[in-house]
């Protein structure tokens, strides 16, 4: 029992931070290379190695886009996210510490973990690419695109006051219970796992999901306000605390997106 704590202590969690670590690396040097238009959501097929990868690959156009976002989104979502979900991996450690296979146990669980936002990641791409097509065809709308930013801190800081919010955040809250309810051991203990992983990654988006749309908004190479969010995101999930911070989030992120109007209709047509 103490080598497996001792294991746990000194290669799986130093690993998982290693990986985080890793991910806000690969960003931050990602935001500072030639291809940081690649993050902030630039024309990605006009110019470049990517543009000629759209071109001489089957349904390039489409695809070579969608795994260059998925990319982005997967170290997003291991800098930010997997950070607030660490007492959950806390908790299976304790529950699985006399198991030789804790560790592929673990592994799986962050893998469940992140196949939820994966997901949810590539439909907000699918969104986000229709939104963009809309804007190229219709005139008024790119006009007015300024607006999508507004509505998107007015719909996050709504969201914030919201019940689904709450409930959500709840379940993130209480990693123990989550667990208990979620992992019996005995037969499939993998298939548990990565379940466990899943199922608490989707009460994650359920409280996370509109914070993490402001991304898209800004472009997920500025990593000032990607630190600001995940701090934000793991206060709420990881403090007792932290449920005090989400009604002021939610009238400053309304206050942004008033203060965004205003400047736009006080400014030139």
């Amino acid at each position: 029992m103490r080598g497996g704590a001792r294991l746990h202590r000194h290669v799986f969690l130093p690993v998982l931070i290693a990986l985080i670590a890793l991910a806000w690396g690969l960003l931050w040097a990602w935001s500072f290379s030639p291809y940081a238009a690649y993050l902030a959501h630039g024309d990605w097929v006009a110019e470049g190695p990517v543009a000629e990868l759209c071109r001489v690959l089957p349904a390039g156009r489409l695809l070579v886009p969608a795994a260059l976002s998925a990319l982005a989104w997967l170290l997003m979502s291991c800098a930010m996210m997997l950070p607030s979900t660490l007492p959950l991996f806390e908790v299976l450690a304790r529950l699985t510490r006399q198991r030789a296979d804790r560790g592929r146990l673990l592994g799986l669980l962050g893998l469940g973990y992140l196949l939820a936002w994966g997901l949810f990641g590539l439909l907000v791409h699918g969104l986000h690419g229709l939104l963009l097509a809309g804007i190229d065809r219709l005139p008024l709308l790119a006009r007015h695109a300024w607006l999508l930013g507004a509505a998107s801190l007015a719909a996050a800081g709504a969201f914030q006051f919201s019940r689904l919010k709450y409930l959500c955040l709840e379940q993130c809250r209480t990693p123990l219970s989550f667990a208990m309810a979620h992992w019996h051991g005995g037969r499939h203990p993998g298939r548990q796992a990565f379940a466990l992983g899943a199922h608490h990654g989707l009460f994650c988006v359920g409280c996370c999901w509109a914070l993490m749309l402001l991304m898209f908004v800004v472009g997920m190479g500025h990593l000032g306000w990607m630190l600001l969010l995940a701090a934000a995101m793991a206060v709420e999930k990881n403090f007792a605390w932290g449920r005090r911070l989400s009604r002021p989030l939610g009238w400053l992120l309304l206050a942004g997106a008033g203060g965004l109007l205003l400047l736009r209709l006080a400014g030139p047509a």
